[in-house]
């Protein structure tokens, strides 16, 4: 698939509007913070002649540090990666305009009123959160808490994990003044300035969708109100300037912080390459996260039971999405194999290996965080009377079988929910990049799915930065952008009955584990 003609009923009275704006975009350099649940990147990006170039400045890690029996993120090191960056654009003589920050969602840390940090962060992996929705329960009733949040059922929500420190009378919940969500709080130590983005809160399910604001109610239960909460800011929205000291240890000077689409898929969803609205996206990376593009939550009987969530997007948008287990399962797996193993070795591994010999429902709770990945899916295996995998080969060729199966269940949920027909699938994201995946998806959904662009977070972040700093305008004129700076490639489906067939034998596993 080639490069698109956008097309918008509304661009003749913007043309020259958004002409005006394209000429400012020589020279402008923006530097966008993506930071995932297992690594980070820089990434400069650059609007020239209404297209935009991206290249990856430096790339840090971001594992989960075990502290006795929690863990933690190291907020420091996040902190100091993101210095480090801005000393290499000084180094090298690039002058930025501006500078967002988006990561993964719900974590958070607290602050006192002296603005002094009270602790490192958990990880929503953290085995803290254990119990803690059902407890939450026993105050709010579960179909009572989705109502007025529209936010799928998670143990690791931002709520619960609200809920589980104040039953732990943590320090750190009695001393809080602020609380702020990872982008927020890392913008924060660039700005001293404290914010609530729109996007990344939402995640967090203590907003109400339809005011778009922390839910009083909701938050009496954990000890706070909605003054623990920074003021509430949409993407786009300039934070402030970098502070004296921040400018002081890098060289910089005092650019702008800009709160982008602060989710992680927020700002990814931003990136799809669509003319219309007919289509699902599947953000794929260590989670990969389904869904659609509607004008407004929809919170019902049946998106309770199919547990899907409404959490915010850019342009008034709210995506309707639910979150699948992704390359995580790979990525431990990867752990615990030989470090000499490149991609095209278990591809080919994988390939040589009968298909659907294994399966497993992705989203089970025995893949959250196991010591050993591979002894949690052999287990699976076992518990439902299949083969144990024997080989990398197999436990791979497991992974792509069960999380194409399981996109395609995901998809037949959000069809009968969607106000429109889907009929296409866009892969955005580093998952975009596994062909093998691609093609599997395909053939299980029966639907076209196309892929790319790659780093469509960091897209999603420069743009909103350029939108910030009035360079573009519209949704629809960001995507038109992205159209004519990308070439997506399309996947069509193959083997379609045999996919069919499969999915039958996934259901009955995942029905009856």
């Amino acid at each position: 698939m080639g490069k698109h003609k956008f097309i918008d009923p509304s661009r003749g009275r913007k043309k020259q509007e958004s002409d005006n704006r394209h000429k400012f975009m020589e020279d402008k350099y923006f530097l966008a913070v993506d930071i995932g649940a297992t690594s980070g990147r820089t990434i400069l990006g650059s609007l020239k002649n209404g297209k935009l170039e991206i290249k990856e400045l430096t790339r840090f890690a971001n594992p989960m540090i075990q502290l006795n029996r929690h863990f933690h993120w190291n907020l420091l090191s996040l902190y100091e990666a993101i210095l480090d960056a801005l000393k290499k654009t000084v180094h090298n003589g690039i002058e930025i305009s501006s500078i967002g920050i988006d990561t993964w969602g719900v974590d958070f840390i607290t602050i006192d009123r002296n603005h002094e940090i009270l602790g490192m962060p958990y990880s929503y992996r953290d085995p803290l959160t254990v119990g803690a929705p059902e407890n939450f329960f026993k105050q709010v009733p579960r179909e009572e808490l989705y109502k007025a949040t529209g936010i799928q059922m998670m143990n690791f929500n931002t709520l619960f994990q609200l809920f589980a420190l104040r039953q732990i009378r943590s320090t750190a919940m009695k001393e809080a003044d602020k609380v702020m969500f990872i982008p927020d709080a890392l913008s924060f130590m660039l700005t001293d300035k404290v914010v609530m983005e729109y996007t990344i809160a939402s995640t967090g399910q203590i907003l109400n969708p339809r005011t778009k604001q922390p839910d009083g109610m909701l938050l009496s239960y954990v000890g706070l109100t909605q003054n623990n909460f920074g003021p509430l800011v949409m993407p786009g929205t300039v934070v402030g300037n970098l502070s004296h000291s921040v400018c002081h240890q890098t060289g910089m000077s005092p650019v702008p912080v800009v709160a982008v689409a602060g989710h992680d898929t927020a700002s990814a969803v931003i990136s799809v390459p669509a003319t219309d609205r007919n289509f699902a996206y599947l953000s794929s990376g260590t989670w990969s996260l389904m869904g659609i593009e509607v004008d407004e939550p929809i919170i019902n009987p049946k998106t309770y039971q199919l547990n899907f969530t409404n959490e915010g997007g850019v342009g008034g948008t709210i995506r309707l999405l639910k979150n699948i287990c992704g390359m995580w399962l790979l990525e431990q797996c990867l752990r615990e194999w030989d470090p000499g193993l490149t991609y095209t070795d278990i591809i080919d591994q994988a390939m040589a290996c009968k298909p659907f010999k294994h399966l497993i429902n992705p989203d089970g709770e025995m893949f959250v965080n196991p010591q050993s990945m591979t002894m949690a899916i052999s287990k699976y295996c076992n518990d439902t009377g299949q083969d144990i995998p024997r080989s990398t080969g197999e436990y791979v060729r497991c992974i792509f079988d069960s999380l194409a199966l399981r996109y395609k269940q995901v998809l037949e949920n959000l069809q009968s929910l969607a106000p429109f027909v889907i009929n296409r699938l866009h892969l955005i994201g580093g998952g975009s990049q596994n062909r093998l995946l691609n093609q599997f998806t395909a053939n299980a959904i029966a639907l076209p799915v196309v892929a790319g662009p790659t780093e469509a977070t960091a897209i999603g972040n420069v743009m909103m930065q350029a939108k910030a700093l009035n360079i573009v305008g519209s949704l629809s004129e960001i995507r038109e952008i992205v159209c004519q700076s990308s070439n997506p490639v399309t996947y069509l489906p193959e083997d379609t009955a045999i996919w069919d067939e499969a999915y039958i034998k996934f259901n009955e596993i995942c029905h009856n584990n």
